[in-house]
């Protein structure tokens, strides 16, 4: 049986195509800032703004691995490699022998002290002050429709 194809229309695609130009560059400019300025690695960032948003700094190695979309052995290489340079430790999970917990360190609450008011300048700089308010709450609820549409799917 074939299937028909929904090409994408010349506006749809014109959309489309912005919008990964966008991401793509905005990431790019973002994570070069990060490593220049601060000396931290985009996953670095990731990984300890995930802890610092969790309460006591913590948490399970595996949700975060899903609220990064992260692969269980990146993630796991990747912890290990910040173990090393004591941005955050493995904790034993008391409930779940197999489970682990990830903490940040005072050196990782360190690190992502400095780093965020520069990123936090750059998103400003390079996104926030080339929308208006409108746009920027438009492009937050497309935003929350399709990652709530990708979470209904991912289950």
């Amino acid at each position: 049986m074939e299937e028909t194809v929904r090409w994408l229309s010349p506006e749809e695609q014109h959309a489309w195509r912005s919008f990964v130009r966008l991401q793509e560059r905005l990431q790019s400019r973002l994570s070069r800032l990060l490593q220049t300025e601060s000396n931290v690695s985009p996953a670095d960032y990731a990984v300890l703004v995930e802890l610092t948003d969790a309460p006591d700094g913590r948490q399970r190695i595996l949700d975060l691995a899903h609220a990064l979309e992260w692969e269980k052995s990146r993630i796991s290489h990747h912890i290990s490699r910040m173990v090393k340079r004591g941005l955050v430790v493995r904790e034993e999970c008391p409930e779940d022998g197999r489970g682990a917990f990830v903490v940040i360190t005072d050196a990782g609450r360190t690190m992502i002290e400095a780093a965020a008011p520069h990123h936090v300048e750059a998103v400003r700089a390079l996104f926030l002050d080339h929308v208006t308010p409108a746009e920027l709450r438009a492009l937050a609820q497309i935003s929350e429709r399709v990652v709530e549409k990708l979470d209904e799917d991912a289950s």
